[in-house]
């Protein structure tokens, strides 16, 4: 293999393109120190107050050490709470999360524009599309399982 040939396989295209979407996100708000994973597990928690984090781990297919990270971080800045319940521990935004994700919405909007920029309309709605069908069609081979909440 060349490194041409490697540059047009689907997998480093799309590890290129990870980077490329958050790098774009990071630096909307690179002011407000988020990164997507933070935004991810702040939008999921707002909508979902007391949500478990098995429950969140899912939601966003991240895997318990990846969640426990990115949830004792939010913990330190003083955007989160978690409470134990049982055996479980549920989450729930405090004021401060609440006040940081209302400023972290327009931006995220915006680095969504961005990324998708360099298409047309119906290009963008294309790899959507595409994207939804390569992970459904492949998610018995994912690190960490992916259950979507529901409406």
């Amino acid at each position: 293999m060349t490194p041409h040939e490697l540059y047009q396989r689907p997998g480093f295209l799309l590890r290129r393109m990870h980077q490329i979407a958050a790098a774009v996100f990071e630096n909307a708000c690179a002011d407000l120190g988020l990164t997507t994973g933070q935004y991810g597990v702040l939008v999921v928690v707002s909508s979902e107050p007391g949500i478990d984090q098995t429950r969140l781990a899912r939601a966003l297919a991240f895997d318990k050490v990846t969640v426990m990270r990115v949830l004792r971080g939010l913990e330190e800045r003083g955007l989160l709470d978690r409470v134990s319940s049982g055996r479980q521990k549920t989450l729930a935004l405090t004021v401060a999360g609440h006040e940081l994700l209302g400023q972290a919405r327009t931006r995220a909007e915006a680095a969504s524009r961005r990324l998708m920029s360099p298409l047309d309309s119906a290009d963008q709605a294309q790899l959507v599309r595409l994207l939804q069908t390569l992970a459904n069609g492949l998610a018995d081979e994912a690190r960490a399982p992916f259950v979507p909440l529901q409406r």
